[in-house]
């Protein structure tokens, strides 16, 4: 896998910044882009100053945050560079966690030593969205004889431990 340095983690990456809300900017900040944004290296890692996460040029860099954050408003995030990851390869990076009481789904890079189903970017990206939509939408499911939150379940389970389409599994449930 890439190795990640303050001369590559702004090329095509995806990355989990966590919230620092006691860290002051020197003055001279290694780098500030044309919207603002301030940067600081560090040998561990990034801390970026900004008021903007998410999409970010070419990369999808997310703010790990606490409650009280709002979105726009001036946040600190910091990022080791093991925490950085390839966004336009089709190497297998990502996994799906859901959360069946809360109804939702997230892509997660893999760590270490991870035993979830592997897959790119792309694929966990457009995973999550039709998980979103088998929980926000019941419409699909009367045709199956089973309760819609076990069924909900099985199905999503199955689609995040393997390569199957949904209507695949849809199939293998009638």
């Amino acid at each position: 896998m890439k190795t990640y340095n303050q001369n590559n983690f702004f090329k095509h990456t995806f990355c989990e910044f966590q919230q620092v809300n006691d860290f002051h900017f020197p003055e001279n900040t290694n780098y500030k882009s044309k919207s603002e944004s301030a940067y600081f290296y560090t040998d561990e890692g990034v801390y970026r100053k900004s008021n903007h996460w998410g999409r970010v040029a070419n990369c999808r860099w997310k703010l790990i945050a606490d409650k009280n954050y709002k979105n726009q408003n001036i946040a600190i995030g910091f990022a080791k560079w093991a925490d950085f990851y390839p966004i336009n390869s089709t190497e297998k990076l990502f996994y799906i966690e859901v959360n069946f009481e809360e109804k939702t789904a997230k892509l997660q890079p893999k760590k270490k030593k991870n035993t979830n189903h592997l897959f790119s970017l792309a694929e966990t990206q457009q995973k999550v969205k039709q998980i979103t939509h088998l929980f926000k939408d019941d419409k699909w499911a009367k045709y199956f004889d089973t309760q819609i939150e076990e069924l909900r379940f099985n199905i999503i389970t199955d689609f995040i431990d393997s390569d199957k389409t949904l209507q695949e599994i849809k199939k293998e449930f009638r």
